[in-house]
C-alpha cells in the first residue's frame, strides 16, 4: 500500500474511532501501538506525530506528544500532501 494511502486510511480510521462507528481492534491493516511504542520510537528521524485532535480539545489539553504537530483532521485534503512519503506518521486523537 502506497504511504499517501496508508495516510488516508489512518485518517479515515481516527475519524471513524472518534466517531464511534469502529473499535480500534477492529480495523484489519492499519497499525495501532501503545504509548510505549511510540515512546521508544520518538527519537527516529523518519517518524513525524500528527495530533488530530479537534482544535477545542487540542487547545485545551494538558497532554501533548513533543514534537507532534497538530492538523485539522477534516482539513486533510490541505495537509497530507504537504508531508514526505518517506517519513513514517503516526495520527493520534484524545
Amino acid at each position: 500500500m502506497k504511504r499517501n494511502h496508508r495516510i488516508v486510511l489512518g485518517w479515515l480510521v481516527t475519524t471513524l474511532v472518534v466517531a464511534g462507528l469502529v473499535i480500534p481492534s477492529a480495523v484489519a491493516g492499519v497499525g495501532l501501538m501503545t504509548k510505549e511504542e511510540l515512546k521508544s520510537m520518538l527519537d527516529d528521524p523518519d517518524l513525524k506525530v500528527l495530533d488530530v485532535r479537534a482544535g477545542k480539545d487540542w487547545k485545551s489539553s494538558e497532554f501533548k506528544i513533543k514534537g507532534a504537530t497538530h492538523v485539522e483532521s477534516d482539513a486533510y485534503g490541505d495537509w497530507v500532501g504537504t508531508y514526505p512519503k518517506e517519513k513514517k506518521y503516526v495520527l493520534y486523537c484524545a
